[in-house]
């Protein structure tokens, strides 16, 4: 779709990471914004601060004088600005059919899948800025290297993440597409995880701007998906055999060193300032992109050398003599990958604090919940987020702490999260990992604490 200049965007939910990042390049394309918000946040006055006339509540006043409403799958049917703009026949966009329109301005580079789309994403977008070609970028997530979530850039490229969580990648072509992994998730939405791989393929196959699809062939979901895929395609991979390959140095020991292989040609060594093993994997994939894009190797070095990361992503706080990690996954592989990665921080005990997430992921990966947390000596389990998911019988917190107890694991439930940090204050060691796997309001609740231990240093000199 195209939208005429000047169309006057609404949108429910600005303050939202994802819809936030397509208002900013709409605003910085030139559309009037207006929006609204429950609450107001750091990225409500982001917006407003751009020129964005922004409403904290919901009310169906707000839509006056817009042309155009934009949402995501999270504005529920019932909203007030919602039926209002139903009841005014006013056009209705979900946000990744904007995000198509603002990504057929450019050459556009989609990334998708699982786990790892931002980070590849903003490695993608490091490298390209490294090598002068200032591309757009619109992404869920703060990219820390430029405290941002989104611009609209200068150069012929703007890189997106693609979320796939609740189809609505199907709604956005992009000229080049990587997928990072796939892997059970979303089953709110997918029937299981072939109805994932199927739906991806279908989407690549059907998809008429694309160029080429990069895939991490790591992943058995991938592979899978590749065998019904007939556009061309790249692959890339850590553990196997690929046109692009990373071989890790030094043992994953911060910063991650690694060689790169293109078709068996050794093109030189990379240094990447992050924790994380599982960042080699994903650093390959954007590697493979930027090379496909011209981007020269000496220039892919430099923008990896000093990248930063997302926030909240494997984001390692020191907290007066302990380790505080804040990642905002909550799928049992990525839990997997952190805890594998977080025991070379130091020497102390481990310990997760979790919230189980949804009662259709929790039935259909709860033996994978089980061994997710190995390594930790203490898993500290609060009450599971349903989202607006209806309950399955005899899948609860519960049903989570039983599998892990059966396991070995020492299992504290804390059912009021609100009662963790009191916990932690009893119970925490120096040289402790203490790792936070949620959303938003765990890394609150990881902030204050941090900010409460640093206060107590202080007083005491």
């Amino acid at each position: 779709m195209m939208l005429k200049p000047g169309t006057k965007l609404h949108f429910l939910g600005i303050g939202g990471i994802g819809v936030s990042a397509v208002a900013r390049v709409a605003i910085e394309r030139g559309y009037p914004v207006s929006g609204s918000d429950v609450r107001q946040s750091a990225l409500t006055d982001a917006m407003a601060a751009l020129g964005a006339r922004v409403t904290i509540g919901q009310r169906a006043e707000n839509i006056e004088g817009a042309e155009v409403i934009v949402l995501s799958t999270a504005i529920p049917a019932h909203n007030p600005e919602l039926l209002a703009a139903r009841e005014r026949g006013l056009p209705i966009l979900h946000r990744s059919e904007l995000l198509a329109a603002l990504l057929s301005e450019r050459l556009s580079v989609g990334v998708t899948g699982t786990h790892g789309k931002g980070t590849v994403s903003a490695m993608i977008t490091k490298m390209l800025d490294a090598a002068g070609r200032e591309p757009g970028f619109i992404i869920g997530g703060l990219l820390l290297d430029y405290n941002l979530n989104a611009r609209a850039g200068k150069g012929d490229v703007i890189v997106a993440e693609v979320d796939e969580s609740d189809g609505s990648h199907a709604n956005i072509p992009t000229d080049l597409l990587l997928c990072n992994y796939i892997e059970a998730d979303h089953l709110n939405y997918y029937k299981d995880h072939l109805d994932i791989i199927v739906s991806m393929a279908r989407i690549i196959e059907a998809n008429g701007r694309l160029r080429r699809a990069f895939v991490n062939i790591d992943c058995d979901g991938n592979r899978q998906m590749l065998e019904r895929v007939t556009k061309p395609v790249t692959t890339y991979a850590v553990e196997r055999d690929a046109e692009y390959r990373a071989v890790l140095l030094d043992q994953g020991q911060m910063p991650l060193r690694f060689e790169v292989f293109r078709r068996g040609e050794k093109l030189g060594e990379v240094s990447l300032p992050l924790p994380g093993r599982y960042n080699v994997g994903n650093a390959i994939g954007a590697i493979a992109v930027c090379d496909h894009l011209g981007v020269p190797f000496e220039a892919m070095q430099r923008g990896l050398a000093d990248f930063k990361g997302l926030d909240n992503r494997f984001t390692i706080v020191d907290a007066d003599g302990l380790f505080v990690v804040k990642d905002y996954n909550s799928h049992p592989t990525a839990i997997r990958k952190v805890l594998d990665s977080a025991k070379d921080l130091a020497k102390g005990r481990v310990v997760s604090i979790f919230k189980p997430y949804r009662y259709t992921l929790t039935s259909y990966l709860q033996d994978e919940y089980a061994t997710a947390f190995e390594g930790s000596s203490e898993v500290i389990i609060t009450t599971m987020y349903a989202a607006n998911e209806d309950p399955i019988p005899g899948v609860d917190t519960d049903l989570v702490v039983r599998k892990l107890r059966e396991r070995g694991h020492l299992v504290t439930h804390i059912p009021d999260q609100n009662q963790i940090v009191a916990h932690l204050r009893a119970s925490a060691q120096p040289g402790d990992k203490v790792l936070f796997f949620g959303g938003d309001d765990f890394f609150r609740m990881a902030d204050d604490w941090v900010a409460e231990r640093r206060a107590a240093a202080v007083a005491r000199g």
